[in-house]
């Protein structure tokens, strides 16, 4: 009975190891695999309601890459709607006008972004709008794209004062994720969501990931939280990725996913260079000491990364000074900065952008 017993103990012990060295070649992580990456958000599109790209401001490669994307027929065949940042939701009906094709020009649509909450906007990607109005030309009705306006419905006209301009810049991820879930989720639609990748985070770095505050809420957050639904986030990086991939020399453009790979598991705090990290104490603002700051799996804050190129070949737009052209543009521009406290640097350059250029 003994030597049985030995016999059997044996055999479960050899069992277990053997379980142990499966799992553990199972959990054996390799390299990110750079794709294509318009197929690779295709497919994303085919398992996720809502598929997230980051929009860097001010990046010429990611507004190309863009304006591929959206005139790609492979992208419209599994996608209804594009949701932007960029764009002032009071200005909805002229967007949908425009990009059904109507006989609607282009600087109608131009105070949707020159309008948004963020007083020092004032211009955007208008051939991104172009790109998407001239595809759906040659698309049946029912697989033309939409663009929705996702940054609260500001009026101006009736921001007096910075409590006034608050009220609506507290809305700038809550507001966009109440409206995917009313015009998409709701409606069994499909979404591409372009924003800046902080407003992607599943939980907030800046906050050292506590999530109890409701200003450090992201689009995501909210989303995943009031529902089932699973945001496939990408975040588009160049010098970030390159200082975690030695060596690199993935093709441009590709897309690489995160899990499972030797990326995936790196701290995300590497990715994302903030100085201080911070918690609130009712309204008042408290550093949490660097000692106290937690790590996080990139993986589960992000699903995927997008490359465009080395960071030494990003190239950033030249706002056109076009922009300025209608009487009052610039004065109004200054009163806004000047209003809601954005650094006096902020209007200095808003001066040179308008320099120069003729009221009409």
């Amino acid at each position: 009975m003994g030597t049985m017993w030995r016999a059997s103990c044996c055999t479960w012990l050899l069992a277990l190891v053997a379980a142990c060295d499966i799992r553990g070649e199972a959990q054996q992580r390799g390299e990110a695999r750079p794709q294509e990456p318009i197929d690779a958000i295709v497919d994303a599109l085919r398992t996720h309601d809502l598929v997230a790209v980051s929009d860097p401001h001010g990046n010429l490669q990611t507004q190309l890459f863009l304006r591929t994307l959206v005139a790609a027929p492979r992208f419209a065949a599994v996608v209804n709607d594009i949701v932007i940042e960029v764009g002032n939701a009071r200005y909805q009906d002229v967007m949908d006008r425009y990009v059904r094709g109507e006989q609607i020009p282009i600087e109608a649509v131009r105070p949707a972004w020159q309008n948004t909450t963020v007083a020092n906007q004032i211009w955007a990607d208008e051939a991104l709008f172009e790109s998407i109005r001239t595809a759906n030309a040659s698309r049946p009705r029912e697989r033309q794209l939409r663009v929705l306006l996702g940054d609260p419905p500001i009026d101006w006209t009736a921001v007096k004062t910075r409590e006034d301009h608050f009220r609506w810049l507290g809305m700038r991820d809550s507001y966009p994720a109440a409206l995917v879930q009313v015009e998409v989720l709701a409606k069994r639609r499909k979404a591409l969501l372009v924003w800046g990748h902080m407003h992607f985070q599943r939980r907030q770095i800046m906050s050292n990931f506590d999530m109890s505050d409701w200003r450090m809420q992201t689009i995501v957050s909210l989303i995943e939280r009031a529902s089932p639904t699973k945001v496939f986030t990408i975040w588009r990086l160049d010098e970030e990725l390159e200082k975690l991939v030695p060596g690199m020399s993935w093709p441009v453009p590709s897309l690489a996913v995160t899990r499972g790979t030797t990326l995936g598991e790196t701290d995300v705090g590497r990715l994302s260079t903030f100085p201080a990290r911070m918690t609130f104490k009712g309204d008042a603002m408290v550093q949490v000491p660097k000692e106290q700051w937690l790590s996080m799996p990139v993986e589960e804050q992000l699903d995927a990364v997008l490359y465009l190129g080395p960071a030494a070949r990003m190239t950033e737009i030249i706002t056109p000074a076009q922009a300025c052209a209608q009487p009052g543009f610039l004065e109004e521009r200054l009163r806004r900065i000047t209003l809601t406290g954005i650094p006096a640097f902020e209007a200095d350059r808003v001066k040179k952008v308008c320099a120069g250029v003729p009221a009409r």
